[in-house]
């Protein structure tokens, strides 16, 4: 049975800990540019002029307005088709009302780069965070509301490694906020959320998802996510995550190298 949210200053108090679970786009990695400029770029290849402003709050509106990216029990293939169509009616209203010659040329190659390292860069603080957490003998895991393509992104930017499992809403049935993706997530790996600290950058999803599953949250974010969440513990950067998760430890976290 989920617990109700433990606040990070009753840390010190908690059960020790076994894992760390993290989100991953926007926090274990992130677009190399603004996604409008990346969804620019690729119209231009493709002979369509858009502003990449527009396109960013347009992006940031559709997907927001996006039922969850979640489904049933599926065979992988049908699961793989409904993602990529999920994708695609988030990028057709973006593109709702620009004039686009062959849609569906273009979408199959922003969806293939989206899918690459070519579009993302790993936060720097991510791999040395988990070396120490991996040295410590704690447990990483990836709760994540982007598709199958997040196993390959990680992998080409060489952190897929130190994670021992992953787990997306489209397979899990369930996305963030829900808290069933992080009881799925727990189930699979036999662990309480009283072991396991989660690791996000969002209040909405990462928070207070998190939160409802019984997990301490910790989001890592600048000024505007600290005031969107005054009663959460936020730092500036991944690496303040360590100090976090000393305090649950009970020899503390191993040095950095």
């Amino acid at each position: 049975m989920m617990r109700t949210h433990r606040s990070a200053s009753a840390a010190d108090t908690a059960a020790p800990l076994r894992a760390v679970s993290f989100d991953a786009a926007g926090t274990l990695f992130h677009p190399v540019r603004p996604v409008g400029e990346l969804y620019a770029m690729i119209a231009a290849r493709h002979g369509i002029a858009a502003n990449p402003a527009v396109l960013h709050d347009r992006f940031r509106a559709a997907f927001r307005a996006a039922p969850p990216l979640a489904f049933p029990p599926l065979p992988q293939s049908e699961l793989r088709r409904r993602e990529k169509a999920w994708w695609r009616a988030v990028v057709g209203e973006v593109f709702s009302d620009i004039a686009v010659a062959d849609f569906d040329a273009y979408f199959d190659s922003l969806f293939s780069f989206f899918g690459s390292a070519a579009a993302w860069y790993a936060d720097p603080d991510a791999a040395p965070l988990m070396a120490r957490l991996r040295a410590a003998g704690l447990h990483i895991l990836v709760v994540s509301n982007f598709d199958s393509r997040v196993r390959g992104v990680l992998a080409h930017l060489g952190l897929a490694g130190a994670i021992d499992a992953i787990t997306i809403s489209s397979e899990a049935g369930a996305a963030k906020p829900d808290p069933r993706i992080f009881a799925h997530a727990l189930a699979g790996a036999r662990l309480h959320p009283d072991e396991v600290l989660h690791v996000g950058d969002t209040v909405a999803e990462d928070l207070l998802g998190a939160r409802a599953a019984g997990l301490e949250v910790v989001l890592v974010g600048g000024p505007e996510l600290t005031a969107a969440a005054p009663d959460a513990a936020c730092v500036p950067r991944l690496a303040e995550i360590a100090a976090f998760v000393a305090r649950r430890l009970p020899g503390g976290l191993i040095a950095a190298r």
